[in-house]
């Protein structure tokens, strides 16, 4: 059932959405957290991520907008692997500190990439932190985007789990007489 969220993160990405408004990231915390295989954890959703990145350059943007983001991709994986700290014991408050934790990571990284590549600012202390300054609006909705799409995510694979518990467990027997 988790693969399940992966492909519905997919499909979520490529609707229309405001900007940085995704699942992407709490595919990535979700994945980390509920896959068996710690490597799939990884693999699916960055597999998902590409083919999604390659979709949006080729529907959205009509191919016209070069798509190669190392950093990106690294942001997100490292998001994944905080989710592997979920594994153990998953919480409400542990789920939304993992979830503002990825957030900040892949803010860091991602935004460190474009300033990095030296386009858009100076490859210098004051470069990076116009950089991270200009990218603020972005990170807000990054991190109302991670929590949202994280509690619905979590939420719902909790209450699917329950139900399917329920759901197994014979009925009461009532007794004679009742």
């Amino acid at each position: 059932m988790p693969y399940l969220y992966v492909v519905a993160a997919f499909v979520l990405r490529l609707i229309p959405h405001p900007w940085n408004v995704t699942p992407m990231g709490a595919m990535f915390l979700f994945s980390g957290s509920r896959f068996a295989s710690r490597r799939d954890s990884l693999v699916v959703p960055l597999a998902a991520l590409l083919v999604s990145d390659y979709a949006v350059v080729q529907f959205l943007y009509g191919g016209q907008y070069g798509w190669f983001s190392p950093f990106t991709w690294l942001g997100f994986l490292l998001v994944g692997l905080i989710g592997w700290t979920l594994r153990r014991k998953l919480t409400v408050a542990r789920v939304a500190a993992g979830s503002l934790a990825g957030s900040v990571v892949f803010f860091l990284v991602s935004n460190f990439g474009v300033w990095i590549h030296g386009v858009l600012y100076p490859v210098t202390l004051a470069g990076l932190v116009d950089c991270y300054l200009a990218a603020l609006p972005f990170f807000r909705n990054s991190l109302a985007g991670d929590l949202f799409y994280a509690a619905v995510m979590f939420g719902s694979y909790q209450w699917l789990r329950q139900r399917a518990i329920r759901g197994s467990q014979p009925a009461a027997q009532e007794s004679p007489g009742s």
